[in-house]
């Protein structure tokens, strides 16, 4: 396993806010470096960024040579800022909707919650997608793209980790579990022969505890080095509200239970935010609460052990964006910002740059609420979240 240090990770996850999912389509130099050098100013080290799907692979058997060269060069740009970089493939899922390139689509798979949105345009509602898991032909194509990425990014000091994929199950579910433990097989086999010695994880969330897709804890820990976990209050109904800030750290707490032990990097948590005189929506909050819950969540991630955080997100989105998926129907994606869409910081920054360069701690053991084994816990995954979640806050919040 790939070493890691002793600081505790504080990052950003990243799209641009004029172009958002675009990025490395309409990819901008001076922009990209000027985001990175943002983002290092204010205390953070890394920056998680994503390939969307069809840009880097139009076809099955084609790499985009223009798209990943930009990727390149972000990771030149990461260097020169003083950041480091996730590198996160198959993207696939982000913000309420499924980008797949055309030639993955088509089969009877796929999350019909979420439009598909390929080539630009949103596909029509009955359209499936091919699995990724169980399609031999998409299996090798994913493995091809990991191949490419890996061999260009070889040694890069810029790139921390690999990921995966985020939140893959929103996508599409694995037929069975040979057939999931095969394609982290062969993906994590293809990163490791192509870059060695990098840190591998997977962009698994809270869903994936509440129901069982196959591709959780215990199957990233198998073949990843560091598990990963989203999870967010707003779209927990068992949480306290949508400033709740236990939620995060007790799905940390699980993850790492169910994982064994693993480093646990809390990938994404966050907040959207309301501005003065914006509109009304039941998700957004104001920012000054944001920034508190911010800083809450923060520390209770170090108390309970895990190796970083990741904020969800850079900044909010231009409002030339705001007509396009995703942004048209789940409007609270809009202000998931730390930074405005004109650039200036939220207060949230500031509760980041107090807590830059701190050094994690142990994970505590065995938490003393959780009174099941694993086998009990996967017989009824909800009801066991949130029965445990309740014994968490009677039992396992330490006060502040």
């Amino acid at each position: 396993m790939p070493e890691l240090t002793d600081r505790f990770r504080l990052g950003v996850n990243y799209w641009p806010s004029s172009v958002a999912m675009d990025w490395l389509r309409r990819y901008d130099p001076a922009g990209t470096r000027n985001d990175f050098r943002r983002i290092a100013s204010a205390g953070l080290d890394t920056v998680r960024v994503f390939l969307r799907w069809e840009d880097i692979q139009p076809t099955a058997r084609d790499i985009d040579a223009r798209v990943l060269a930009n990727l390149v060069d972000a990771a030149d740009a990461a260097l020169e800022t003083g950041v480091e970089l996730i590198v996160t493939l198959f993207t696939g899922h982000m913000s309420g909707v499924n980008y797949i390139p055309g030639w993955a689509t088509g089969g009877t798979g796929g999350d019909r919650r979420f439009r598909i949105v390929s080539a630009g345009a949103v596909a029509p509602r009955a359209t499936g997608m091919r699995n990724w898991y169980g399609d031999p032909e998409v299996v090798a194509a994913q493995a091809r793209l990991a191949a490419a990425t890996a061999h260009a990014l070889r040694g890069h000091p810029a790139v921390w980790a690999w990921d995966l994929g985020n939140e893959n199950s929103n996508c599409t579910i694995p037929p069975d579990q040979e057939s999931a433990q095969r394609w982290l097989e062969v993906m994590t086999g293809t990163l490791r022969a192509g870059d060695p010695g990098r840190p591998i994880t997977i962009g698994i969330h809270m869903e994936d505890l509440e129901d069982d897709r196959l591709i959780g804890p215990a199957e990233a820990a198998r073949w990843c080095d560091v598990v990963c976990m989203h999870g967010y209050p707003i779209y927990a109904d068992w949480a306290s509200g949508p400033t709740d800030p236990h939620v995060v750290p007790f799905l940390a707490l699980v993850t790492g239970w169910l994982a064994g032990g693993a480093p646990i990097l809390f990938e994404e948590f966050g907040l959207p935010t309301s501005s003065a005189g914006g509109a009304a929506h039941p998700m957004l909050v104001d920012e000054t609460d944001a920034a508190e819950y911010t800083a809450a969540v923060l520390d209770n991630l170090l108390d309970v052990g895990c190796i970083g955080a990741l904020l969800w997100c850079f900044t909010d989105y231009a409002p030339t964006l705001h007509d396009h998926p995703p942004f048209d129907e789940a409007v609270h994606e809009r202000t998931f910002g730390l930074w405005r869409a004109d650039g200036s910081p939220k207060p949230a920054v500031a509760a980041l740059t107090a807590r830059r360069d701190r050094a994690r701690t142990s994970p505590p053991g065995a938490p003393p609420w959780i009174d099941i084994d694993v086998a009990e816990f996967t017989a009824d995954r909800r009801m066991h979240v949130r029965r445990l979640y309740a014994r968490y806050l009677e039992l396992g919040v330490s006060p502040r």
